[in-house]
């Protein structure tokens, strides 16, 4: 949509991954190991494995680690519980927010969103307060040039329910069902197209556009404090912001 791309939020996301390489690290390990724990060693029968795997790699996360998060997820070594938990609440303006995180910890990650909440204009909300907004989908990110014919014949051949193209075409996001992330990863890979990232995502139904650069600013703060927390593997909200907001925030 015209002003609302999500190419700027994905660049300062980036950016902000780069920066902090030593949460993500713990990050795309906890993922191997509850991938691992969930659906054994083996990559090639697990594809959430070598998903985590693949993007570990793309992280530059040392070898040695990979296979020690593989070893603790299968119990070959010793290492923490993790299980999965998912969050709901709400944030400034009424934006819905979802936190999938993987904890060894219950009540240590609760009172941790509940404080990150309250600080930053929010609230945690009970298990199904805004979870009926968001259905789960498949993401498929690419990256470098992307001409809209050969991603419009890859995606439809894989699958695809929808497509985002970066206005200066470097890059796109691919959506579709989450059952079929695999074969559409496979088609768009078979197809030439690099794939930066895969993942299973919660996606709004209704989204809610910020046009106050106050409350984006308030808004962004608390999503920002929220994924910063060590337990959170990802944040999933409803806000949508205009681009112009964006850059006057970030400028």
């Amino acid at each position: 949509m015209a002003g609302h791309s999500k190419w700027a939020q994905i660049k300062r996301q980036k950016a902000k991954n780069d920066v902090a390489k030593g949460a993500m690290f713990a990050r795309l390990s906890r993922e191997i190991i509850v991938a691992t724990r969930l659906g054994g060693p083996d990559p090639a029968g697990n594809f959430r494995l070598r998903l985590a795997i693949e993007q570990a790699k793309a992280a530059s996360l040392p070898g040695e680690n990979i296979q020690r998060a593989v070893d603790k997820g299968s119990g070959a070594l010793e290492g923490d519980n993790f299980e999965e938990i998912r969050y709901e609440g709400y944030g400034p303006a009424g934006v819905a927010i979802l936190i999938e995180a993987q904890t060894d910890n219950r009540n240590r990650t609760a009172a941790d969103l509940r404080a990150v909440f309250s600080r930053n204009g929010g609230n945690l909300g009970e298990t199904g307060c805004v979870g009926w907004m968001f259905q789960q989908r498949g993401v498929a990110v690419l990256e470098g040039p992307v001409r809209e014919e050969d991603l419009i014949e890859a995606a439809l051949e894989g699958g695809a329910a929808g497509y985002e193209i970066d206005p200066e075409g470097q890059g796109a996001e691919v959506t579709c069902k989450a059952a079929d992330l695999e074969a559409l990863t496979d088609t768009l890979k078979g197809a030439g197209f690099r794939l930066a990232a895969a993942e299973v995502r919660w996606v709004p139904d209704n989204t809610i556009e910020i046009a106050d650069p106050d409350i984006a600013r308030q808004v962004l703060t608390l999503l920002e404090k929220l994924e910063n927390l060590d337990d959170v593997q990802r944040v999933s909200a409803n806000h949508l912001v205009e681009d112009a907001v964006l850059e006057s925030i970030y400028a």
